[in-house]
């Protein structure tokens, strides 16, 4: 992250966005907009027809659509 100096710091956003990384790296999930731990998570889109199929019948994630779900991990 750059901050240019003459605007100080957040380090509650700092620390947001560092737990954000090392969560998403751990699970292989991408973050929501202001995302903080224990909200729900996007999970990676299908890539086969089988594996949409599955997705739609998972009745444990939200389903914006086919392709963006997210879940609490």
């Amino acid at each position: 992250m750059y901050y240019p100096l003459n605007v100080g710091r957040n380090m509650d956003e700092i620390l947001r966005a560092l737990e954000a990384l090392q969560f998403s790296d751990k699970h292989k999930v991408a973050m929501p907009l202001n995302w903080k731990k224990g909200d729900k998570v996007i999970i990676p889109p299908p890539k086969t027809l089988a594996a949409m199929e599955e997705r739609i019948a998972d009745t444990t994630c939200e389903k914006i659509d086919f392709y963006l779900a997210k879940k609490s991990i």
